[in-house]
């Protein structure tokens, strides 16, 4: 009776908030994921409709610039999925945009100059055998790293911090500062382009293969809760979360979808296949970007890695108390190599996707990158101070990170003012992060 009474006399802003408390808790949604899907989708209207006021057009959310955004985050997106696991263990890697730059030019060399006199032109090894190469290289200067960090006692920010140093100019003494290039046909549309998609239907099938497999997950997690006694959400948030990540597949295959090819590759590709073109023009869709769907892979698979095996968990244990973890029994200098390696593989897919969208390999690629990479994990809630981070939240900081550049490319901040921004950002997002922690404590 008198907690009835209490609920009746709240006043009206005690009882809103106390249903949104209500609705968090039954959908167990991320605040801090929240906060930053909030920040998206602001920075996103405000370029639109700055862009509109200032050059009478609004160029930002349309479906060609939301998927060249997508393309352009992929490469920032799987290497910061590294770094949170790198920031999470208490480390930092400064060398991963000089790892991308170098691996790049392996691969350029080897496609180029070597593997053409040995296979021939256009053997359809070359580009396998250039991709293998490149994340073997970036997993093995990574290696180095971990192995100095881990059993040689110096701290990471020194170790990467030469290895930044030294990969830059190895790369540059490989090439002799020149630019590689062209990359083999086939490496090349793993870089995206009208090509480098998969077009409609290939789209529809990873949207709805992707609702088919949230729907299982759903079914799968409430039966595990069950089996194990854990309190199961309520229906109606298992049916809200389960529609609204479905909705957000369809609604991107529906965007990829609407992004047709340029009129004059169109016309190519009607002439090279002999098909005739309507007189109101023939509409092919791009689809979903094959780096879009590395970054997704990659993403997927880190976060099974992460959650799932006992690897993740061992990296969780590390982060939130070191000495804790190695009186545990974990072999924390093993760990850390392991880590450091595979941050360093991550650089080297990154770099596939890189040097393939420029279709070459130059000294300068990946110039900066540490830094985006480093903002897009600490933006998506990875905690410096170790402990604390998700791979999710990485990929969503990179796509800040990546929409930040982008619109002000488009309303014409020059470069110098978008190292401000960014800077600005980062600096924020340290300050966001300690002011949520202390909350939290």
């Amino acid at each position: 009776m008198t907690d009835t009474t209490n609920t009746d006399e709240q006043d009206p802003a005690q009882a809103e908030e106390g249903a949104i408390m209500r609705f968090m808790r039954a959908t167990e949604l991320d605040t801090r994921l929240l906060g930053m899907v909030a920040a998206l989708l602001l920075i996103w209207v405000g370029f639109h409709f700055f862009g509109y006021f200032k050059n009478g057009f609004a160029a930002f959310l349309t479906p060609r610039n939301l998927w060249n955004l997508s393309v352009q985050t992929s490469s920032i997106g799987i290497m910061a999925t590294g770094m949170v696991l790198v920031i999470v263990t208490r480390h930092i890697d400064l060398s991963v945009g000089s790892v991308l730059g170098f691996s790049a030019i392996v691969m350029g060399v080897l496609q180029v100059n070597i593997l053409p006199e040995y296979l021939g032109l256009g053997h359809p090894l070359i580009w396998i055998i250039a991709v293998i190469a490149g994340i073997l290289v970036g997993a093995l200067v990574g290696s180095l790293h971990g192995f100095l960090i881990a059993y040689g006692g110096i701290p990471a920010f020194i170790v990467t911090l030469g290895g930044l140093l030294v990969w830059r100019g190895m790369a540059f003494l490989i090439a002799r500062g020149e630019t590689i290039s062209p990359v083999d046909s086939t490496f090349a549309l793993l870089g995206g382009g009208p090509y480098g998609a998969i077009g409609a239907v290939g789209s529809w099938i990873v949207g709805l293969g992707a609702c088919a497999i949230i729907i299982f997950l759903a079914w799968r997690g409430r039966a595990n809760r069950r089996l194990h006694g854990f309190k199961l959400r309520p229906m109606w948030a298992e049916y809200f979360m389960t529609g609204l990540a479905c909705a957000v597949a369809i609604g991107a295959t529906l965007l990829v979808n609407s992004y047709p090819w340029p009129k004059g590759i169109v016309r190519r590709y009607a002439a090279a296949n002999d098909i005739t073109v309507p007189e109101g023009g023939l509409f092919i869709s791009h689809g979903f970007a094959i780096p879009v769907l590395i970054l997704l892979a990659v993403g997927v698979l880190m976060t099974i890695l992460m959650t799932r095996t006992r690897f993740g968990r061992y990296v969780f244990a590390i982060g939130g108390n070191p000495e804790a973890a190695k009186l545990a029994g974990i072999n924390t200098e093993w760990m850390t190599v392991k880590i450091f390696a595979l941050m360093g593989g991550l650089a080297g897919l990154s770099a596939v996707v890189a040097s393939a969208r420029l279709g070459s390999a130059t000294n300068a690629l990946g110039t900066l990158d540490e830094l985006y990479v480093i903002a897009a994990a600490v933006i998506g809630g990875t905690s410096l101070s170790g402990g604390i981070g998700t791979i999710y939240g990485a990929i969503l900081g990179a796509l800040v990170m990546q929409s930040l550049q982008t619109g002000m490319v488009l309303i014409g901040f020059d470069a110098a003012m978008q190292q401000v921004v960014v800077g600005t950002v980062l600096v924020l997002a340290v300050y966001l992060d300690n002011k949520y922690r202390g909350a939290t404590k």
